[in-house]
């Protein structure tokens, strides 16, 4: 067998434990917003709040399918399938952490703690682990940005002068 189902089942349990903790994170910040307006987009509000927990829940509820998907194909000895679900699965989440960068701060503690986890599992690339400190740390919202030239400018790749 290709996989460790003992370390498949502890990176799903992990995730699964996270993805909780984002739900209660989410259910608690829908009962102190209440119903919120659509197409708010200042970095911070409500709305970018809400959508950012969600973006986050739902990052690591892919994941979760992901790892458990790689695990049953191994454990039934589809190994070219466990391999591409588990590659899948190892693939930058969607939206995490940057479902945070949307989020009002301080960030609350379920949030915190499930960002923490997902770091500390070392499954996924240093990129994203390096990306949950940096969204962990930020002292404030910073998307939707107030300002799209600049953002645009910034994430445009340097090239060198000619």
């Amino acid at each position: 067998m290709i996989h460790d189902l003992t370390e498949l089942t502890h990176v799903a349990q992990v995730l699964e434990e996270a993805h909780c903790l984002l739900k209660a994170e989410q259910e608690r910040l829908e009962k102190h917003y209440g119903p919120t307006p659509y197409g708010d987009t200042v970095a911070g509000s409500p709305t970018q709040t809400l959508h950012g927990i969600r973006d986050l829940a739902s990052a690591v509820t892919d994941k979760v399918k992901w790892v458990a998907l790689a695990a049953g194909y191994a454990a039934v000895g589809l190994d070219q399938r466990a391999v591409h679900a588990l590659k899948l699965a190892k693939m930058n989440p969607v939206s995490f952490p940057d479902g945070a960068d949307r989020m009002a701060r301080p960030l609350g503690a379920d949030a915190i703690r499930a960002m923490e986890m997902v770091r500390d599992l070392g499954f996924f690339n240093e990129g994203v682990r390096d990306a949950i400190d940096v969204a962990i740390a930020a002292p404030e919202a910073t998307y939707p940005p107030a300002d799209w030239s600049t953002y645009e400018k910034q994430l445009r790749p340097r090239t060198p002068q000619s």
